[in-house]
């Protein structure tokens, strides 16, 4: 088998390494930040510095994705999130049977398992130190890629890294899965390589964000979906683990008007004005700040650029090869899926022959988890013109019937119990839209219900009561 690099210990590097190491290979995981996990729930949340990662305390939801790939994949894992109290959580077992025609073996599909970030990542990192064959190297900064001196046709080979400390570590493959801020363009452009093709631009949005915890353990009832749209705002409200959740209000990066949400009490006065989410503040508040996350890139890379890999012996997973605004939160389940498809890849593709796996990779790469980034993309573009065109008091209609489908998916979803699965399952990232709307009657049911989508009442404050909130 094997030696293999794994260039960040996230939760994208954690599951590749445990993936590789699980199938025989020789694993490294190289982490930059030198701190160890802590043993426990509550001391991750409170004391574990992860600097690396400027989002680490911000919410976090996990998806049914994830955890349907974590439980198969890697069992031990999933027990380990438990052990440190990760919910279990299934909107069917939520809403009223009437609406859902009562709850079948296959909604189990639904469930996540999900916590907040440094919980989810401190249960990983014990599975992890758990396996037979990896090794986690914490205050390892990859800072240089290693080649074989040669330059094929104009494309280096990677056969290792340097570390900021001046140790050379050899490897048959690196995989960068060091998240969104990989440098891993600048370290292929320093040996030599092309630059990859990057899409980049600034998503638009900006998060405020609180965490709670409930005196009895319970999560808040569901009224509504997890993610609301809120006229020239939306909310997220997120079960995490022990009795904990995060809540969130999104606004356009350009709103400054929605920049007083900084403030403590402004954040919970406007968070109060959503009805249907009004109640999830009524616990004990675990931060004495709004957490704040802004300049959020939507950034794609393809490395292999005109039919030819950009270089050899090394390949991108999860967030390294693309990110997006995370309100959708399906950042985790995309990084599952990709590194679950790279394990695959090196069961039946040879490392030996190095060209070859990068061009099989970038297709991999395209058949299984390029159709949910555009579908994110796509979705954050039209949610972000929308929130602009109600700034400036216009009806936003671009004309695109994949949007006008999607609004309407939404609104018949609350009318017809199939339509609620069809979108739980887009939600959950279990499909993409199309694979969802290609189910017999799926489009034609969203058509007769939910044509009339722009005519739904709206609970949200209109723009000025909004404005008039904030202000206080």
């Amino acid at each position: 088998m094997a030696r293999i690099l794994v260039i960040g210990g996230g939760v994208g590097g954690l599951v590749s390494g445990m993936l590789l190491a699980r199938d025989g290979h020789d694993v490294t995981v190289l982490e930059r930040d030198a701190a160890a996990p802590p043993a426990s729930a509550d001391a991750a949340w409170s004391g574990w510095d992860r600097r690396g990662v400027n989002q680490f305390r911000m919410i976090h939801l996990f998806l049914p994705r994830f955890r349907q790939l974590l439980e198969k994949e890697l069992p031990e894992a999933a027990a380990t999130a438990e052990e440190w109290g990760a919910i279990r959580y299934n909107p069917m077992r939520f809403v009223p049977n009437e609406m859902i025609g009562g709850f079948r073996d296959t909604d189990n599909q639904f469930e996540s398992l999900s916590a907040r970030r440094p919980v989810m990542e401190g249960a990983l990192a014990a599975a992890a130190a758990r396996t037979s064959g990896l090794e986690v190297r914490r205050g390892a900064v990859a800072a240089a890629l290693l080649t074989d001196g040669e330059i094929a046709n104009g494309v280096p080979h990677v056969v290792g890294v340097r570390t900021d400390a001046g140790e050379e570590l050899h490897a048959d493959l690196v995989v960068d899965a060091a998240g969104r801020r990989s440098s891993l363009p600048a370290m292929l452009t320093a040996i030599g390589a092309r630059a990859p093709e990057e899409e980049l631009e600034d998503s638009g949005f900006m998060y405020y964000g609180r965490h709670f915890r409930s005196a009895d353990g319970e999560i808040p009832p569901l009224m509504c979906g997890l993610l609301m749209p809120w006229g020239t705002v939306s909310t997220l409200t997120l079960p995490a683990d022990n009795g904990t959740w995060g809540l969130g209000i999104i606004a356009s990066a350009k709103d400054a008007a929605m920049r007083g949400l900084k403030d403590v009490e402004t954040w919970m006065r406007t968070w109060r004005s959503f009805p249907l989410v009004a109640h999830w503040v009524d616990g004990e508040s675990l931060d004495d700040e709004v957490a704040i996350m802004a300049k959020i890139e939507d950034r794609h890379r393809s490395f292999v650029v005109d039919g030819s890999p950009v270089a050899t012996g090394v390949l991108a997973v999860a967030d390294s090869w693309a990110c997006t605004n995370p309100s959708l939160g399906r950042g985790a389940s995309i990084g599952m899926m990709h590194a679950v498809a790279l394990r695959d890849l090196l069961r039946v593709a040879s490392i030996d022959v190095p060209v070859e796996l990068a061009q099989r990779w970038h297709e991999v790469t395209e058949a299984t988890v390029e159709p949910y980034y555009r579908s994110t993309l796509d979705f954050d573009r039209h949610r972000l013109a929308e929130i602009d065109a109600g700034i400036e008091g216009k009806t936003y209609d671009p004309g695109d019937p994949a949007w006008e489908i999607g609004q309407a998916l939404q609104a018949a979803s609350n009318k017809d119990p199939e339509l609620f699965r069809s979108m739980l399952k887009l939600v959950g990232v279990i499909a993409n839209p199309d694979e969802v709307l290609a189910e017999p009657g799926v489009f034609e049911k969203v058509v007769e219900l939910g044509g009339n989508w722009r005519d739904e009442p709206s609970f949200a404050p209109t723009r000025e009561e909004l404005l008039a909130i904030v202000a206080g």
